[in-house]
């Protein structure tokens, strides 16, 4: 039984993934995402689930940071999880009675319209996690009335559901990764993402061009790109990199070699399925088998077979 750590305390949208991730899991709650990493990098933990990206809030930049530095970790896994929050209270609690809210920042931001609709007069405070505040109204004493947090912290913490899928969109989805240390890659199967972390050799003109263009003559699509300070000084950046295809496959391969002569360091987060199934498009001339050919022509014409 594999041994995950995750962003507690129990009732998060991270423990709900994990389940869904790895049913047979101990489920081991730690107070941060960077907590939760550092349990899987020092052996605490066999891996962990942290959230990486979320469809209205953007990147999870604590996420983002942590995979920049310590000692590498690799994806395995991610998830697409949709996020439905829900007013939770305590038995016998009416809407009309609730005065103060505990609640995530996110969670805030995510159901604005149902706070000024149902609870226009309510103060709401900002809590670590929605599990959290979750926690904290189901204490004896508490001075919140309600929270907002998963439908799952309720079950948790014995607290009822006074209104479901209170979010401004019912759309919203959040991506998930599981992590462990580096160790055999999950195997490609034509659906595939690979995560990594690039900082530059130094600044200068067109040197994000430079790493794009490792990409785009390979015909390798990027699905996410966020750039993220390196704390040396202002205008200093590394870069994070989501894009289609599996480091086995022939043109993201070339592109990682490509970029590794190029930038300061290149770090591999791994390659692993994709959680919404969607297979790339091969560009003309970037299929493994024409790079196969072209290497073959190449070691003829070196060899004097023109």
């Amino acid at each position: 039984m594999p041994r995950l750590a995750y962003l507690g305390p129990e009732g998060t949208f991270t423990e709900e993934a994990l389940r869904l991730l790895d049913p047979n899991a101990e489920r081991l709650p730690r107070a941060t995402v960077s907590a939760a990493l550092t349990a899987a990098r020092t052996g605490d933990a066999d891996g962990a689930v942290v959230p990486l990206e979320n469809s209205i809030e953007g990147a999870i930049t604590t996420t983002l940071d942590e995979f920049a530095w310590g000692e590498p970790l690799l994806i395995t896994a991610e998830l697409l999880l949709p996020v439905q929050f829900s007013l939770l209270a305590r038995p016998g609690t009416e809407i009309p009675h609730i005065k103060r809210v505990y609640t995530h920042p996110a969670a805030i931001t995510q159901c604005r319209a149902f706070i000024s609709r149902e609870l226009p007069d309510a103060v709401v405070v900002s809590a670590p996690s929605t599990a959290a505040a979750a926690q904290e109204v189901s204490l004896p004493g508490s001075p919140y009335d309600a929270a907002i947090a998963a439908r799952i912290a309720g079950e948790h913490y014995g607290l009822v559901e006074l209104a479901g899928g209170i979010g401004d969109r019912s759309d919203t989805v959040t991506r998930f990764v599981k992590v462990s240390r580096p160790g055999p890659l999950p195997a490609p199967t034509g659906s595939d993402r690979t995560t990594l972390v690039v900082f530059l050799t130094d600044d200068h003109p067109g040197a994000l061009l430079e790493m794009l263009t490792e990409f785009s003559v390979r015909g390798v699509n990027l699905t996410r790109i966020e750039s993220r300070p390196t704390g040396d000084g202002i205008g200093r950046y590394f870069f994070h990199f989501d894009f289609e295809g599996h480091v086995a496959d022939a043109r993201v391969g070339e592109a990682l070699a490509g970029l590794h002569r190029i930038c300061g360091e290149v770090r591999f987060m791994g390659s692993y399925p994709r959680a919404d199934g969607v297979a790339p498009q091969i560009k003309r001339g970037t299929a493994d088998a024409e790079f196969a050919e072209a290497g073959d022509w190449l070691d003829r014409i070196r060899t004097g077979h023109v």
